[in-house]
């Protein structure tokens, strides 16, 4: 099978589309500017949505991905836009029909395929980075799946925590997204042992998700079932938290 890629940028979103027939681009784009367009529309309504570190309700009338945003700050109980990157990857792969689709958004992925898919470790400067990846059967991804990343070390977003990496893998990715944040917020301590033992308690405090990869250092802590460990030996840039190949 052959994979198609094009980069989509519209404002903060810089979105990696891995497709396995590229008639879908240009409906992939008005996807993209259509889940903007709702957003920023609700913002301009609900200044709060876009400050608040804490959960919000919303009204039942509000767009789809105001909802889905919603619901993760929810469950992971921090503020809707910790999802935002999750979030648009999710509702992009939805309404794409292709049967091998990946949307990786800095960094959180959601993906579908009948083929099993690698997808690589970028944890900053730790030892680990690039080194190991995840082996995503295609039993477990013939329908929408989500892995995300919330790092402390790398990247622009806020983060009150210590972890290279906290990666995250649940069946939505707008939950994996938020559920990341709110792991990684809580990587912190007086060592490496005491920051990744705090992370997975507040794992733990989270529904919905299936298991979680903690990285601080050259330390790992691990939560639930993830995928299998490979190696991969493979470079990966500071642009992209995760490759996908």
């Amino acid at each position: 099978m052959q994979w198609f890629k094009k980069r989509i940028t519209i404002k903060e979103t810089n979105l990696l589309l891995k497709i396995d027939n590229k008639r879908y681009f240009k409906k992939a784009e008005s996807i993209v500017y259509k889940l903007r367009h709702d957003l920023e529309g609700y913002i301009f309504t609900n200044p709060m949505f876009l400050l608040s570190y804490d959960p919000i309700d919303v009204e039942e009338n509000v767009p789809e991905i105001v909802r889905l945003m919603a619901t993760a700050g929810k469950i992971a109980n921090v503020g809707p836009m910790a999802s935002v990157a999750g979030a648009i990857s999710e509702l992009l792969v939805k309404n794409i029909t292709a049967k091998n689709i990946i949307a990786e958004n800095g960094g959180d992925i959601c993906l579908r395929s009948e083929k099993d898919v690698v997808v690589g470790l970028y944890a900053g400067n730790s030892n680990i980075s690039g080194e190991v990846g995840f082996k995503l059967k295609k039993e477990k991804i013939k329908r929408i799946y989500g892995v995300c990343t919330s790092s402390s070390t790398v990247g622009h977003s806020v983060s009150f925590g210590e972890a290279d990496a906290v990666t995250v893998f649940a069946k939505s990715s707008a939950i994996a997204d938020a559920a990341a944040t709110a792991i990684c917020n809580a990587s912190k301590g007086n060592d490496i042992d005491e920051m990744i033992n705090n992370a997975l308690e507040k794992a733990d405090e989270i529904e919905k998700t299936d298991g979680v990869f903690v990285v601080v250092k050259d330390k790992v802590g691990i939560k639930g079932k993830i995928p299998e460990l490979i190696r991969t030996n493979k470079k990966i840039t500071l642009g992209e938290l995760f490759d996908v190949y």
